[in-house]
């Protein structure tokens, strides 16, 4: 619990300014699309197994839908997960150094913010020319004739989610300092 009223203390904080407010803005409109997305998924899917138990009746492409959408659904929520404090990580380990070692908890963050940078930075740079060829040749997953969705929005997602992450992750590493448990602060 203490780790989780660091985190939304920390969160709050960064979330203030011209660049946090807009970062966090961003970041929560894309994390709103996902979670709507999630949901139309879901009714998505209970009327594709109702179609396909009860009335002998499946609807095409869900299957494909649904594969490229928990990608899609994934970069559209990570920037919010990351400005929010939300990341999956070792909590735990943070917690039980920071209440001893505040600097190193810190230094633990900033490493795991500036990874993350570079982690999302390198899934735009190695995603770009394949979206761009996606755009240019109008590139479609799906079964032709029976059911096909083109891949480009669904890389373009890729692009502006891993690139909102980056920059969420280079925001939270200048701020880590900022933290009220920090002997600074």
């Amino acid at each position: 619990m203490a780790g989780q009223d660091h985190n939304a203390a920390q969160a709050d904080r960064i979330a203030r300014g011209p660049v946090g407010i807009t970062l966090s803005l961003s970041a929560a409109v894309l994390s709103s699309i996902g979670t709507i997305w999630i949901a139309a998924l879901m009714f998505l899917v209970v009327a594709d197994v109702i179609g396909r138990n009860f009335l002998n009746s499946p609807i095409t492409g869900v299957a494909e839908i649904a594969g490229r959408s928990v990608v899609a659904i994934v970069f559209l929520q990570a920037a919010h997960a990351i400005l929010q404090g939300r990341l999956t990580r070792a909590d735990f380990l943070i917690r039980r150094i920071g209440s001893r070692l505040p600097l190193a908890r810190d230094a633990l963050e900033l490493l795991f913010a500036l990874t993350g940078a570079v982690v999302f930075a390198a899934i735009v740079w190695a995603s770009w020319g394949k979206t761009m060829g996606s755009w240019y040749s109008g590139e479609f997953f799906g079964v032709q004739g029976v059911f096909t969705i083109p891949t480009f929005p669904f890389r373009a997602i890729t692009i502006i989610g891993a690139t909102l992450a980056s920059l969420a992750c280079l925001y939270r590493a200048a701020h880590i300092r900022n933290s009220p448990e920090s002997p600074d602060a």
